[in-house]
């Protein structure tokens, strides 16, 4: 295979080349999350990344030729499922633990932005291949990021693809394509429609879709940041390989010291995540969404941080493929771009 900076295989992605360096990781400005604090030098080792999220076509390819069934499309395990809930929680109707998954539903006008039990709605038969439930189809959709993947799913594909997923670290020195203090994917400047998949209008009530787009958007819809990739700020939530820990980030300045730098960290070994306090594990999400608003938590940044339980599905939740440097993916030669 050429050595260049973009790197295609027959079944997968186009790759894009991360090169390695240092960074100084999270964010002090004032719509910085605690979790996103204290800013820490961080150094990873160069990548190969998907240049967009993984797609519905791409995801399609995988499950043709393993017969693999989204966590989604199973019926949910109520010995699994209570470990996550406060002890005594009754068990649902059977009918309530049929295959689905979350779908995103507005609420009525007035609703508080922060209860996201308004605008969520757990709907039987929503699957990657019906991504609002039954009636709904992907078809027209191929290039489109796949959604309703847990990160077991996530898992699965990026083991069938001869890849994996990125550490939160390689995540956000990606996402910064080069501008290593900037605010945003794309520099300092504010948001507009022209520079991601996220919400316009009042949260969560009124989309006014200036940016073209209700939720999703076909991949590589909006520019590439520095490094050639897009999507990185909004359009779907990225699986990570983490834990997460809301207190990492402190964690790794006191081991680490105020002037140390943290190297290719892999994440914690346990979760400690106050939105699902119950979960035995919460795995990273990064990146932000099509709901993402500055009312809500302007997640479209490269230094905010999600954690979720790792068999959740939902419709703005999707993954992109990383591959370390190998004979098949060697990094460029030197002076190539």
């Amino acid at each position: 295979m050429t050595q260049t900076a973009i790197a295609q295989s027959q079944t997968e992605p186009e790759m894009a080349w991360i090169p390695g360096g240092s960074f100084m990781m999270g964010s002090t400005r004032p719509d910085a999350r605690p979790d996103e604090r204290p800013v820490h030098r961080v150094r990873v080792d160069g990548f190969w990344m998907g240049v967009t999220e993984v797609t519905n076509a791409q995801f399609a390819d995988f499950v043709r030729e393993t017969g693999y069934v989204t966590t989604a499309e199973r019926a949910v395990d109520w010995e699994e499922l209570r470990t996550q809930l406060p002890p005594g929680t009754p068990k649902p109707s059977n009918d309530m633990l049929a295959p689905g998954s979350l779908v995103f539903t507005f609420p009525e006008p007035g609703t508080d932005p922060q209860d996201v039990h308004d605008w969520w709605a757990w709907t039987i038969g929503a699957s990657w291949r019906a991504p609002e439930g039954p009636g709904s189809t992907i078809e027209g959709r191929e290039n489109y990021p796949v959604v309703h993947v847990s990160h077991d799913d996530a898992l699965a594909y990026c083991e069938w693809a001869g890849g994996r997923l990125p550490t939160e670290s390689e995540w956000e020195l990606a996402a910064r394509g080069g501008l290593p203090s900037a605010h945003f994917v794309w520099g300092e400047q504010d948001i507009d429609p022209s520079h991601a998949n996220v919400w316009q209008g009042e949260f969560p009530v009124r989309n006014t879709q200036e940016d073209g787009y209700l939720t999703t958007a076909p991949v590589a819809s909006f520019p590439a940041n520095g490094f050639g990739l897009h999507d990185m700020a909004g359009n779907v939530w990225e699986w990570c390989s983490d834990q997460f820990r809301v207190d990492e980030y402190a964690r790794r300045r006191m081991a680490a010291g105020p002037k140390g730098t943290v190297s290719n960290p892999q994440g914690p070994s346990s979760s400690r995540d106050p939105r699902n306090p119950n979960a035995p594990v919460s795995r990273v999400q990064r990146g932000g969404s099509f709901l993402c608003h500055a009312s809500y938590c302007s997640s479209y940044r490269p230094s905010a941080r999600m954690g979720c339980t790792p068999d959740t599905g939902m419709a703005h939740v999707g993954f992109r493929l990383v591959r370390e440097t190998s004979d098949e993916f060697p990094p460029p030669a030197s002076g190539e771009k």
